[in-house]
Order: structure tokens, then sequence, then C-alpha cells
């Protein structure tokens, strides 16, 4: 066998790029299968515990297969991560628009119905992911952090426009994340619970009784219909 062929054989290729992903759930893709295998790990066991040869197994696919999807765990996270606030910061201008023509109580209220959705439907309870220690201290996740950060400001901006003065975001995000720990606890989060703490969220930022009535009705016909 030449140098040149035998070079070509032992030269790696891609790694672990599957041929089929195993039917862990049809209506996913490989990617969605490894981040929702990983999202029930990592919540339940936490992420140092958690080794990508267990995530493969939870998929039913090689190891190495794994990173053909993500180059690592981390990455495997930091997108877990970002799929907690992504479909929240994307409504953003959106919902700062609204403020325009039905004022700012309007914003906040569909800010608060929006990030409490994605939170109530995260699989897995992955709002919970952002408590990890990895998540709080590691350079990696810095990102995610300074992501969030942009979250909690929009919060404060617009309960600020409500009432007048500088509201602390942390305070309307602490209400909002509520859905996280209720989850926890096992406790349903429908649409009622989450109107409810959207009106705790105006409640606290000095809206009377008939903005926030005003603001749910705009917010259901403009933005969540």
């Amino acid at each position: 066998m030449s140098s040149a062929v035998s070079s070509r054989r032992s030269r790696p290729g891609r790694p672990g790029r599957p041929r089929h992903i195993p039917a862990y759930d049809d209506r996913l893709s490989g990617r969605e299968q490894i981040l929702d295998v990983a999202a029930r790990l990592f919540v339940g066991r936490g992420f140092a515990a958690t080794s990508t040869r267990e995530i493969a197994e939870g998929v039913g696919i090689r190891q190495a297969s794994v990173y053909y999807y993500f180059s690592s765990k981390d990455k495997i996270l930091e997108e877990l991560l970002a799929l907690t606030v992504r479909p929240t910061l994307e409504q953003i201008d959106r919902v700062e628009a609204v403020a325009t023509e039905h004022g700012w109580a309007a914003a906040l209220y569909a800010l608060v119905m929006i990030d409490t959705g994605t939170l109530a439907e995260a699989p897995h309870n992955t709002g919970l992911l952002p408590s990890l220690p990895e998540v709080r201290s590691l350079e990696q996740f810095q990102p995610y952090r300074e992501v969030r950060s942009d979250l909690v400001d929009a919060y404060g901006r617009l309960g600020s426009h409500i009432v007048g003065h500088q509201v602390d975001g942390n305070l309307i995000t602490h209400l909002v994340e509520s859905v996280v720990a209720s989850r926890a606890d096992g406790v349903a989060v429908d649409e009622d619970a989450r109107h409810a703490i959207a009106t705790a969220a105006l409640g606290a930022c000095g809206a009377t009784k008939e903005e926030i009535t005003i603001a749910a009705a705009v917010t259901w016909a403009e933005l969540l219909a």
C-alpha cells in the first residue's frame, strides 16, 4: 500500500457525522434531540455531572456524533441558555413600539407575558439552568450573562417610563422567574398565572388598575392573539 493511500485512510474526517438519528423523538431534528436530552440531564443532575457520552446514550447515537452538532458540552449549554432568553429578546423592539400608541404599561405587560410564556414552555424547565454555578462563574458563559443583563435593563427601562423614576429591572425579573420556581415545585403555570405575574410587575411600577386592564387588552389584541 502506498504511503499516500495510507495517509488518506488514517486522516481523521469530520467527527461523528451520524448517517441516521434513531427515533428518540421523530418530531425533533438530530440537533434538537441532543438539546432535549442535555436539558433533562443538566437540570436533573447538573452540568459537571453530565457527560457527552450520557447525552449520546440518551439520544441513541454514538458519543462522537454529538460533536457533529456541537463542538463541546459547553456549546450545548450555551444554546440551551440562549433559548431561555432569545424568544423574548427578539420581541423587545416590537413590544416597545406598542408603547408609542398604547403606553408603557402595555409594553411592559406584553414583555412579561412573552417572557413568562417562554419560561413556562421551556422543556425540562431549562429556566433553572442560569442558576448553575458554572453559568454564574465561568468565562465562557459571560456572553449569556450579558444578554440576560440586556433583558433586565429592558425591564428597568419600561418600568421607569411607567413610574417616572429609575426602576431596578431585577425586581421585575425576579417576578418573571417565579415561573421557574413554580414549575420546579410541580405547579403548572397557565395563562392566568402569567397574567397575575404581569399584573404584579405593573403594580410594582405604579400602574393603576385601569392601566393594567388596558395593557392586558392591548397585548392580547395586538401581540398574543
